[in-house]
């Protein structure tokens, strides 16, 4: 079982930076694939990026180029780093753990942060 906590979502005006992180607990975090989600309201949850247990990254499109995502296998975090905020990126920010293997696949969510572009 892995247990995913985000932290660092608040109020920001536009064009100015915010970084979230995802603490998870569990000894094999180097081997899942960690992504960020958004939901806004009234939307879908939607993919912000991924950075895989070989370190490889994908963003979407809208946020390719302003966010950043990483991870510190140390530490069992991983960070989304945002910036050039726009009022259009105002979501509630998921972390999402999985790892597949022959026997089964592991998904786990984090219960969210919110991030608020508004001036």
């Amino acid at each position: 079982q892995v247990q995913l906590v985000e932290s660092g979502g608040g109020l920001v005006q536009p064009g100015e930076s915010l970084k979230l992180s995802c603490a998870a607990s569990g000894s094999i975090f180097n081997l899942y694939a960690m992504s960020w989600y958004r939901q806004a309201p009234g939307k879908q949850r939607e993919l912000v990026a991924t950075i895989t247990s070989g370190f490889r990254t994908v963003y979407d499109d809208s946020v390719n180029g302003r966010f950043t995502i990483s991870r510190d296998n140390a530490k069992n975090t991983v960070y989304l780093q945002m910036n050039s905020l726009k009022p259009e990126d105002t979501a509630v920010y998921y972390c999402r753990g999985s790892r597949s293997t022959a026997a089964r696949t592991y998904d786990y969510w984090g219960q969210g942060t919110q991030v608020t572009v508004s001036s």
